[in-house]
């Protein structure tokens, strides 16, 4: 797969009905600060597609881009954060189950986690979450220019272990260099080629 478009459609306080609504998804969720928006700006070669900020909790909307004027991603809300009150951590949960519960065009989950340090039980509730309900995604590591070989070598085997997928199977990835987006986007094709059926 290679992207030759990517435009940003819309940004929603909830899930619902959008522009070109029906075409398949593939939905971004990550904790915040994750890197979520840098990937998405390095896998679409489009510097300023998703906006990026250093303050974590910054993806507060459910924002829809289209992609080859085939394909919808969806960045979901990022989790996790620290500084925010209860009752906003519960609306953006809310939101996240509003969106996996109501999206009957989902055709993969890009699960994103930081590739420097082990997994927290956010990300291991979204794990699980997505295991629970049967949804296909894939461990994309990202921040992997962060890591020496060696250190990337004795996480991996961490990420794994506490998200229940096989090494070989996380995509370490890495917004500085482009690392990982090759391999991502082959995931992304594979995914996307996935008839209905197979997809919950």
């Amino acid at each position: 797969m290679e992207i030759r478009s990517a435009v940003f459609i819309t940004s929603l306080p909830r899930y619902g009905q959008f522009p070109g609504i029906g075409l398949p998804q593939i939905a971004v969720a990550g904790r915040s600060n994750v890197g979520k928006s840098s990937l998405i700006n390095s896998l679409c070669r489009v510097k300023n597609l998703a906006k990026t900020s250093a303050t974590p909790g910054k993806t507060r909307l459910i924002n829809v881009f289209l992609i080859n004027d085939a394909v919808h991603l969806i960045d979901l809300p990022g989790y996790g954060f620290a500084r925010v009150s209860k009752q906003e951590k519960a609306s953006w949960g809310q939101m996240m189950d509003g969106y996996f519960s109501q999206s009957d065009h989902l055709k993969h989950v890009l699960h994103l986690v930081d590739i420097r340090h082990a997994p927290s039980a956010e990300d291991r509730q979204m794990n699980a979450y997505l295991y629970g309900n049967g949804f296909h995604f894939s461990v994309v590591a990202t921040k992997a220019d962060k890591l020496s070989r060696a250190k990337r070598g004795a996480m991996l085997p961490i990420l794994a272990r506490d998200l229940a997928v096989q090494p070989f199977d996380i995509i370490p990835y890495s917004s500085q260099s482009n690392e990982g987006r090759a391999q991502l986007l082959t995931r992304m094709e594979e995914a996307l080629a996935q008839p209905d059926d197979l997809v919950v």
